[in-house]
């Protein structure tokens, strides 16, 4: 049985090594197809430990984190991740931007992906000002030649968590695909909902 902790600043530390190679593992798998590097994992999840009111929820199976997700007041992201709201006129100090969720496959099926919702969330609304939650998820083109014939695009979860697609809200992420030379351009489309 999976259970959960909310953490938060240098309690995370400990964590690190494991978090990257969570990370590393379960998004080499489509649609994100990541060739992931240990050095940038540590200093990505860095950001979490060290940005204000940030959060990372992590799964465990006894004392083993086999899942793991994070979140934190957009103000304290990239640009790249701020400028698409900031276009549209949204007040950045008033979102909270969760920033993935990765689990093991064979924990699938048991809860995570909703605990993992339901905990951020929980931890944004008691964070002053926070109006709406919001994340990013990769395109991938239906006919991508790495899709997996039974792969099930996650949009229906979301939905069912209250979340609505804004194609109005698109940036572009760099990262090296599995099997290529070079990092490349891949678009992300944001998806929100109202926390209150």
């Amino acid at each position: 049985m999976l259970t959960f902790q909310r953490l938060s600043g240098p309690a995370l530390n400990q964590y690190i090594d494991e978090l990257a190679q969570l990370r590393m593992q379960v998004f080499r798998d489509f649609p994100y197809l990541y060739d992931g590097d240990l050095a940038y994992e540590a200093r990505y999840l860095k950001t979490y430990i060290e940005a204000p009111d940030s959060v990372i929820v992590l799964a465990f199976d006894g004392d083993k984190v086999v899942g793991a997700s994070t979140g934190l007041p957009l103000r304290h992201e990239t640009d790249e991740v701020q400028q698409p709201f900031i276009n549209a006129g949204y007040n950045i100090d008033e979102i909270f931007y969760c920033g993935e969720s990765v689990l093991l496959s064979e924990y699938r099926g048991q809860g995570a992906g909703v605990a993992f919702f339901d905990y951020r969330e929980a931890h944004a609304r008691t964070l002053s000002g926070m109006q709406y939650a919001c994340f990013c998820g990769v395109q991938r083109p239906a006919d991508h030649p790495a899709r997996p014939v039974d792969f099930v695009p996650l949009d229906q979860f979301w939905q069912n968590r209250g979340y609505a697609e804004h194609p109005e809200l698109t940036t572009h992420f760099s990262w090296k695909d599995v099997g290529d030379q070079d990092e490349s351009l891949k678009p992300m489309t944001f998806w929100m909902k109202p926390l209150s």
